[in-house]
């Protein structure tokens, strides 16, 4: 039998798998996430007919003589190019620009994938709903007061607690800012209650108890007779509409415990800036640094302890730092705009949506208007992430020669970025296949003309004996 029969024959099965390769490709192309194959292919054995000969001093060298025995497959590459980015507006949904994969679990086995169209089960694990495969991460904890997530642990599974509480937080700072009018006319000792109406700057604001009950902070700025960089400050919570607590204000620790006062005094430089504060006991503010009031207030409503009084609750009123202008109560001749610009208490609320930044961190947003820290995805690479095995479901295994996943957050050891609300597509380009499908089909075509060639060529051996 020839050679070049078999040959053919090789080459007729080899361009099949390449075709196969091509039709896999092309059928994904709208797959989420999906990477495109690639067929090598290296020659055969060689049949060796002479060796090569070394050159001598009478001739020079002679070439060895080989008959080649066909082709076979070197190697089906997965191309882990990029993959545009298709713009969903699903907050689950997830895409990552760069190098990296999202790490699922079913089970204790690891899987991973460049998919990332993801969503909630009925218990809020963040799960592939393909398969239901877990996402895996790191979930946020509560470490000395503040929350953190740990990415040195082992991942876990993501839980998204649709509909949790987050707890009322009472009010411990409110700061103060902006500016009291240096012109405001001084309020004779013996005015009436009209006069002093009109030399007063009164600012509310809203504070919280550790209920969530909503109070009104009420601070009362009053010109100090005789002098001319001191003015006196009042403060009142809940003035209006409801009972009036009993409010007491002090500069040194317990001095608000027992009620007392609730008025204090602010003193100004000659140049406008906060020079420092003296509340009713004569105590007085630090020379230097922030300035802060301590207030006490009994909380209305509340039920009595013990000793019979009523919860007592405290919290700092920041005026600002001696001798700056920023977010600081100042005494200039522009019109009073004295104001409460920021306070760290709020009510109850509940877990109304999350969302996702390209770290990959989750946070919730809550009906209180509070974010709060949930999580984060965890993403995998591997040195190299073409030795992976396609396990189905546009899912890959670790193998011999992929390397162990490095789990890590987003944008550390190589991992790209997490674009949230779209999904990567598939990288096939129907442009290239179409012209790889016609070079396979016409290489599949010329074997075939091996075989029927050398068939005929055997035909006329067969007809020598006639």
């Amino acid at each position: 039998m020839m050679r070049s029969l078999y040959s053919g024959v090789a080459g007729l099965q080899n361009h099949q798998v390449r075709m196969d390769v091509v039709g896999n490709n092309i059928s994904n192309v709208n797959t989420t996430g999906f990477k495109k194959g690639r067929v090598n292919f290296q020659d055969l054995l060689y049949q060796q007919m002479s060796g090569a000969a070394r050159p001598t001093e009478e001739v020079g060298g002679v070439n060895p003589k080989e008959v080649g025995l066909g082709m076979m497959i070197a190697s089906i590459d997965t191309i882990h190019t990029q993959g545009s980015l298709q713009t969903t507006g699903v907050g689950t949904d997830l895409a990552i620009q760069g190098q990296g994969f999202f790490v699922l679990k079913n089970g204790e086995k690891s899987f991973y994938t460049r998919a990332g169209a993801f969503s909630l089960d009925r218990d809020g694990t963040l799960v592939n709903p393909a398969n239901g495969m877990r996402v895996q991460g790191w979930m946020a904890r509560d470490v000395g007061g503040t929350t953190r997530i740990d990415t040195a642990r082992d991942v876990e599974d993501l839980i998204i607690p649709v509909g949790s509480k987050d707890p009322a937080k009472a009010t411990s700072s409110v700061n103060f800012a902006c500016n009291l009018d240096k012109r405001t006319p001084e309020i004779p000792e013996n005015a009436g209650p009209g006069a002093i109406l009109d030399g007063t700057w009164s600012t509310d604001f809203k504070i919280y108890d550790n209920f969530g009950q909503e109070h009104t902070l009420r601070v009362d700025f009053t010109r100090v007779p005789g002098q001319n960089n001191q003015w006196q400050g009042r403060v009142t919570v809940d003035p209006e509409g409801q009972t009036p607590t009993n409010t007491a204000v002090g500069l040194a620790p317990g001095t608000t415990a027992a009620g007392g006062p609730n008025i204090f005094t602010i003193t100004f430089s000659n140049l406008g800036t906060l020079a420092g504060v003296t509340d009713a006991n004569g105590n007085q503010s630090p020379t230097e640094g922030d300035v802060n009031v301590r207030v006490a207030f009994d909380v209305q409503g509340s039920t009595p302890g013990a000793d019979g009084n009523l919860l007592r609750q405290e919290f700092n009123i920041n005026l600002g730092r001696i001798g700056s202008v920023v977010n600081t109560v100042t005494q200039f001749a522009e019109k009073s705009s004295t104001k409460a610009f920021m306070q760290d208490g709020y009510p109850m609320g509940y877990l109304e949506n999350f969302k996702i930044d390209q770290s990959g961190i989750i946070t919730g947003v809550y009906s209180n208007g509070t974010n709060r820290l949930i999580g984060q995805v965890a993403m995998a690479s591997f040195t190299n992430p073409g030795g992976l095995e396609k396990a189905g479901e546009n899912t890959y295994v670790v193998s011999n020669n992929s390397g162990l996943a490095n789990i890590s957050p987003s944008g550390i050891a190589g991992k790209g970025k997490l674009i949230a609300g779209a999904l990567e597509m598939s990288n096939v380009d129907l442009a290239e296949q179409f012209t790889d499908m016609i070079v396979t089909q016409r290489g599949f075509q010329a074997n075939s003309k091996t075989i029927q060639t050398s068939d005929q060529m055997l035909q006329e051996l067969l007809t020598l004996k006639r």
